[in-house]
């Protein structure tokens, strides 16, 4: 439902969704923005958004054996599974009271409630702004646990069988996540601009000691800054460049902890890169030939943890457009 105030320059919309899972009950996520349009190319936007991420067919279904562990979903839930530092402390102890056992609810729906501030303006006909700022807070989080189940001769203080779970779970404590981040672009000369944008995001366990492993595997800092032009049609000297475009691009990813199963978790290192490519429209054909490249000078870096490395991928394409006069 929208409505529209003050001369329509402001807007309200309220929504509702409901979902159904056959695994799970019927959740509803309400919603509502409102957009202000103060004066010509100056928009102050607010929104209240809630929803769901249902647990995935992994986390409900896999049963994997990777070796050290397996990985399990969870419809069911789980009981008396210890924990792996007080099982190793057992071993160098010898003492029963170091161990800590613990339960494992059935995985249900995460949800999450958003607050969302963002502006966006123009200046000087030529540089387009906006930013935005949020705070999201998570109920039944999303993440994983790991456990041991064992027997234990307690007669002789000995490990008779131990199996190693990671488990799908839900957090016990509400969990938080904020960021904003930035855009800029610059218009020049009718053909170029130069763009920009950072993004800053962190998750906030709140203080919860829940052993919870929420991957939210995010850096925390990130940049983009390119520079590009579109259908350029000028003079250079006697050369005549026309139906050219181009675009350059750098970006700059700050190294993060990525937690995946239990052999894939460690960390990803900064890493940079460089992505280009440039463009010929020949309107006689109706066509636009593409040449260019990602991670244009083959830094080779891994961006999962576990995952291989990634080079140079190069590419040449011809797109036909039969709509074009």
């Amino acid at each position: 439902m929208e409505r529209r105030f003050y001369n329509e320059k402001l807007k309200v919309n309220v929504t509702a969704r409901v979902d159904k899972n056959e695994n799970f009950d019927f959740v509803v996520s309400p919603a509502a923005s409102a957009v202000y349009t103060y004066k010509k190319d100056n928009v102050i936007r607010l929104s209240f958004s809630s929803a769901i991420r249902n647990p995935t067919i992994a986390d409900q279904y896999l049963y994997f054996n990777v070796g050290r562990a397996k990985l399990i979903g969870n419809l069911k839930g789980y009981d008396s599974l210890l924990t792996v530092p007080s099982l190793f402390a057992f071993f160098n102890s010898q003492n029963l009271d170091t161990l800590e056992y613990f339960n494992v609810d059935p995985v249900r729906p995460e949800k999450v409630k958003s607050v969302e501030l963002g502006y966006r303006t123009t200046l000087w006909n030529s540089v387009f702004i906006d930013g935005s700022a949020y705070m999201s807070l998570y109920t039944d989080f999303l993440g994983y646990k790991v456990g041991v189940d064992t027997y234990i001769d307690t007669a002789i203080k000995r490990v008779v069988t131990a199996q190693t779970y990671r488990v799908s779970a839900n957090s016990k404590d509400m969990v938080s996540t904020y960021g904003f981040s930035v855009g800029a672009t610059y218009f020049f000369k009718q053909f170029y601009s130069l763009t920009g944008n950072y993004s800053w995001n962190v998750l906030d366990l709140r203080g919860s000691t829940d052993p919870i492993i929420p991957a939210f595997n995010t850096p925390e800092h990130k940049f983009n800054i390119g520079i590009g032009g579109r259908d350029i049609d000028r003079y250079y000297g006697p050369v005549h460049v026309k139906n050219w475009s181009f675009n350059i691009n750098y970006k700059w990813i700050q190294g993060f902890n990525y937690e995946g199963s239990p052999q894939f978790t460690g960390y990803v290192p900064t890493y940079d890169m460089v992505d280009a490519q440039i463009s010929k429209s020949i309107p006689k054909l109706y066509s636009t030939i593409k040449l260019g490249a990602s991670n244009l000078f083959n830094k080779k870096r891994y961006q999962v943890y576990g995952g291989p490395y990634v080079g140079r991928l190069a590419y040449v394409s011809v797109m036909f457009d039969f709509a074009k006069k």
